[in-house]
């Protein structure tokens, strides 16, 4: 291809992405970007008295566009609703059963449910009577983060957090709790 054939095609692609509402499209990922593969039991896991966070694809390990882990509920924990304010976020049920709650909307879930959650909606899970252990993947990234902040490390004391510093954290990682 020429030089010019080649700059009006990352130009037409750059377009397109925009007109998609997205970013320019680009013709390779980004510089920081690499490739890996992490077994089931790997990953970095964040302790809370509802139950571990294990954080396996974010910024840190070379994916600066999205994050994604898993979270295990103990009965009855469930996640308070809350909403993203940059993220959009996909979760996927691995086991168990409960409720999601997507804005008012209480729908039943179970192993295999994939729930969807676009940036600015409100969303939450109960689970009563059962475990639950979920696949998160947001992008961008930023979730991660909270966990991190929210939890402690295998073995550390457990952090108290009241509920205002709960919250305060939430927001300053874009995430608005309801209520």
């Amino acid at each position: 291809m020429t030089h010019l054939k080649q700059n009006r095609r990352s130009l037409l692609l750059g377009a397109a992405g925009l007109a998609l509402g997205g970013t320019a499209l680009s013709q390779a990922a980004a510089p920081d970007a690499k490739a890996y593969v992490l077994q089931s039991s790997e990953g970095e896991t964040v302790v809370r008295p509802s139950g571990d966070i294990v954080i396996k694809v974010d910024p840190i390990r070379g994916a600066p566009n999205i994050a994604m882990g898993t979270q295990h509920l103990k009965i009855g924990a469930g996640i308070p609703v809350h909403r993203h304010e940059l993220m959009d976020e996909i979760l996927l049920v691995q086991d168990g059963r409960g409720a999601a709650i997507v804005n008012d909307a209480r729908v039943p879930i179970e192993k295999g449910s994939t729930i969807y959650v676009p940036k600015g909606q409100w969303h939450g899970f109960d689970n009563p009577d059962s475990t639950l252990d979920l696949v998160w993947i947001v992008t961008p990234p930023g979730l991660e983060a909270f966990f991190r902040e929210i939890g402690n490390p295998p073995g550390s004391p457990p952090k108290t957090l009241t509920r205002e510093q709960f919250r305060e954290i939430g927001q300053k990682h874009g995430t608005i709790f309801k209520g």
